[in-house]
C-alpha cells in the first residue's frame, strides 16, 4: 500500500493493530470454547478476555520478539503472555499457527469485501443517474473503433451498470467462498483440539467452518477470490477506456471533470488530460497482477508449506486497497462526467448517413432484391461517401438499382427508429419499477 492510492477506511483493515486484535479474538474465543468443553479452566478463559479485550497490542514489542524467535505467531503469544500472565498458558491449546493466521486473513478479506461492495453501490448509483439523464441522447455506436449504427449514451452507461451489478454479485460470491475458519490443528485432524472449538470460533467471527483443512485453508479459495477482484478491475478499466476514447480531441463526446486551478501539463498550458481514467487503467493492471501469484499459491506441498505467506502479505492488502480506491475514483468520475451531446450528434452525422446502411440493405431485400445484389448496391454508394464523393441519401436516390422511393428512403434515415427499444432495455437493466417511477416523473 502507498498513501497515494489508499483510503484510510481500507487501510485500517490491514494495520498491525487490526490484525493483532483479530488474532487475540480468535485465541480468546477458542479458549472460551475449550473452557465450555472442560479442556481448560473457565476462570482462565475469563481472565484471558478480561485482561486482553481492550489491550492495544504492542506491535513493536512483537517485532522485537520475532527477531529472536523467527516466528510471528510465537512472538504474538509470547507478548500476550507478558500482558495476561499465567493464564496465557491455556491459550493456543492444540492449535497451530495457521489456525490463527488463516482465520485472521479470512476476517480481514471479508471486511475488505464489505467495503468493496459499498464502493460498487456508489458506482451503480452514479451510472444509473447518468444513464437515465442520457437515456435518449443520440450517439454513434462503434465497432472496431469505426462508426457502426446509432445508439444512445444512456444505453452505453446502462451496459456498464449491468456489468457492475454482476461485479457486485461476484464480490458477494467471493466473500462467501473466502469466509471460512480453520481451527483444526497441525495437519487438520483435530487431534488436540475439538471440532466444537472451530465451530464456536467460526460463529463468533462470522465465518463458516472449512470442511476439510490441512494445516491451512485450501488456497483455491483465495485464488478464486483474487480472480473475482481482477474481473471487477477489468470492468473498471473497460469504462475508463471508453471515457478516455471519448475524450480524444477529435471526438470529445465526454470528458473527465477538470477543476478550477487544475493543470494538465507542465509544458503545455492548454492540456486537459484524462488522468483519472488513465490512473484507473494502471490500477486495474496492478490488481490483475495478483491473480497469477494467487493461482500459484494453490499447489502447496503436502499439508502445507509457507511459500504462500509472503505472497498473501503483499497481495491481500494491496489488491483490496487498490480496488477500493479505484471504485471510489470511478464513482466520482461518472458522477461528474462532462457530456457533450452536440458533439455526439456532430460525430453521428460525420459519415453522411452511412450509419443507416443496414436499414437500406434490409428494405431492398424486403422489396425482393437478392441480398448479395442489395449489399453490393448499398456498399457501392457507401464507398463513394467514404471517399468524400457525396451524401449517402442523395446517392441512393440517384441510383437506379436502389428500387426504393424517396419517401421510403427518407424513412430509413429516421434516427428515432434505432431507439424504439431503449425503454425495454432499461426495464431489463433497472427493473420495471424504476421505469415506472421515471415515467411518472
Amino acid at each position: 500500500m502507498i498513501p497515494r492510492y489508499t483510503r484510510k477506511e481500507a487501510a485500517a483493515i490491514w494495520t498491525p493493530q487490526t490484525r493483532l486484535k483479530i488474532m487475540f479474538e480468535i485465541e480468546a474465543h477458542a479458549a472460551t470454547a475449550m473452557a465450555d468443553l472442560g479442556v481448560i479452566p473457565a476462570e482462565a478463559a475469563r481472565v484471558i478476555w478480561e485482561k486482553g479485550r481492550d489491550v492495544v497490542w504492542d506491535s513493536d514489542r512483537i517485532d522485537e520478539i520475532e527477531r529472536e524467535v523467527k516466528h510471528d505467531v510465537i512472538a504474538f503469544t509470547t507478548h500476550v503472555a507478558e500482558v495476561i500472565g499465567p493464564e496465557a498458558r491455556f491459550l493456543h491449546q492444540g492449535m497451530t499457527s495457521s489456525d490463527v493466521n488463516d482465520t485472521t486473513l479470512a476476517v480481514q478479506l471479508c471486511r475488505a469485501t464489505d467495503l468493496l461492495i459499498e464502493d460498487v453501490d456508489l458506482v451503480l448509483a452514479a451510472l444509473k443517474r447518468r444513464a437515465y439523464e442520457h437515456r435518449f441522447t443520440p450517439t454513434v455506436g462503434r465497432s472496431h473503433a469505426i462508426h457502426a449504427e446509432p445508439t444512445t449514451f444512456g444505453l452505453k452507461l446502462a451496459g456498464h451498470y449491468a456489468e457492475f451489478q454482476r461485479a457486485k454479485e461476484r464480490l458477494a460470491m467471493a466473500r462467501f467462498e473466502i469466509a471460512t475458519c480453520a481451527i483444526s490443528g497441525s495437519v487438520g485432524t483435530f487431534a488436540n483440539v475439538a471440532p466444537e472449538v472451530e465451530a464456536y470460533v467460526a460463529q463468533k467471527m462470522g465465518l463458516a467452518v472449512e470442511p476439510v483443512s490441512t494445516q491451512v485453508i485450501p488456497r483455491d479459495r483465495h485464488a478464486a477470490y483474487f480472480a473475482a477482484l481482477a474481473v471487477v478491475a477489468s470492468s473498471i478499466e473497460r469504462l475508463a477506456i471508453e471515457i478516455r476514447h471519448l475524450q480524444r480531441t477529435e471526438v470529445l463526446e465526454a470528458e473527465e471533470p477538470f477543476d478550477p486551478g487544475q493543470k494538465g501539463s507542465s509544458s503545455m498550458p492548454h492540456k486537459r488530460n484524462p488522468i483519472l481514467t488513465e490512473n484507473l487503467t494502471g490500477l486495474a493492471r496492478l490488481i490483475r497482477g495478483a491473480v497469477v501469484p494467487a493461482l500459484e499459491n494453490v499447489a502447496l506441498w503436502h499439508e502445507r508449506d509457507i511459500s504462500h505467506s509472503s505472497v498473501e502479505r503483499a497481495i491481500a492488502p494491496d489488491t483490496t486497497v487498490h480496488l477500493d480506491f479505484a471504485l471510489r475514483r470511478l464513482a466520482g468520475v461518472v458522477e461528474r462526467l462532462v457530456v457533450y451531446p452536440e458533439n455526439m450528434q456532430k460525430n453521428l452525422d460525420r459519415l453522411g448517413g452511412l450509419v443507416h446502411s443496414q436499414r437500406v440493405l434490409l428494405a431492398l431485400t424486403q422489396k425482393g432484391v437478392a441480398r448479395e445484389t442489395a449489399y453490393a448496391a448499398v456498399q457501392r454508394n457507401a464507398m463513394q461517401v467514404w471517399r468524400g464523393e457525396g451524401n449517402f441519401l442523395d446517392l441512393l436516390k440517384a441510383d437506379p438499382e436502389v428500387t426504393l422511393s424517396e419517401g421510403e428512403l427518407a424513412q430509413l434515415f429516421d434516427l428515432g427508429y434505432h431507439f424504439k427499444n431503449v425503454d425495454r432495455i432499461f426495464a431489463r437493466v433497472f427493473g420495471e419499477a424504476a421505469q415506472a417511477q421515471v415515467a411518472a416523473q
